[in-house]
């Protein structure tokens, strides 16, 4: 029997961004207004941990109200037509787990999740409310936002290449491919397989190779499944 084609998807920021979650602006050092250093770096965690939980704690009430658009739920009809679609992602709300995709790697962690600050294994879900200071793990020890900060190691990075390096497809959607050592993915697929990126900024984005979809998310996604979903494979017309 022959294996379904299969796709990996790559996702940033900007097809989050199409629900109305706020994306971190890198060129001027804030988030949501505030300085990036202050919220999402394990410096800011031990400055000031309140300040760090109210600012996520606030962004998981914004995700919970948010909601999949076009291209989070083009990608899960794609998997329910057969195709095997694998997605990483950088962004940590769970839009494409909403929309019905079922293989979703979190590079960067979950937002609707905390874990223990002494053992990391220790992840306990949010499915309503957030943290406070004295929320602790089984171990005793504070609670934190399920996320990797700038600085960081990222532990599912080798995980994410083995994915890569499988696809019959690599699709690269809303990310500048900027943020190390996501960015790199791109060198693990192998030399044949097609890629394409899709964001408005294409054109100024894409790496020699890999084909420029100048668009957004919720129009360029949907465009290529449907072709896809007629075709019954992954090829570019």
């Amino acid at each position: 029997m022959t294996a379904p084609p299969h796709l990996v998807v790559f996702t940033g920021s900007g097809i989050s961004a199409e629900s109305g979650i706020k994306t971190f602006r890198a060129s001027d050092g804030l988030w949501e207004d505030h300085p990036v250093e202050e919220v999402a770096t394990p410096g800011g965690w031990r400055r000031d941990p309140q300040r760090v939980l109210e600012f996520y704690n606030l962004r998981r009430e914004q995700i919970r109200k948010a909601k999949p658009n076009a291209a989070h739920k083009a990608l899960a009809a794609l998997e329910k037509d057969g195709f095997r679609v694998s997605v990483v992602t950088q962004n940590i709300d769970d839009l494409h787990e909403r929309a019905g995709s079922r293989d979703v790697l979190h590079l960067h962690g979950e937002i609707l999740k905390a874990r223990s600050t002494v053992d990391v294994r220790l992840r306990y879900p949010l499915p309503k409310g957030g943290i406070a200071l004295g929320d602790i793990c089984d171990k005793g020890s504070q609670l934190r936002p399920d996320v990797v900060w700038f600085g960081e190691s990222v532990p599912l990075f080798e995980d994410a290449c083995e994915l890569v390096s499988q696809a019959d497809f690599l699709l690269v959607v809303g990310t500048s491919l900027a943020v190390m050592p996501a960015a790199s993915l791109l060198s693990y697929i192998d030399l044949d397989t097609p890629c394409a990126l899709v964001d408005p900024d294409a054109d100024a984005l894409t790496p020699p190779g890999v084909l420029a979809i100048n668009t957004t998310a919720g129009e360029g996604v949907p465009a290529l499944v449907n072709q896809w979903r007629k075709q019954g494979n992954l090829m570019l017309p």
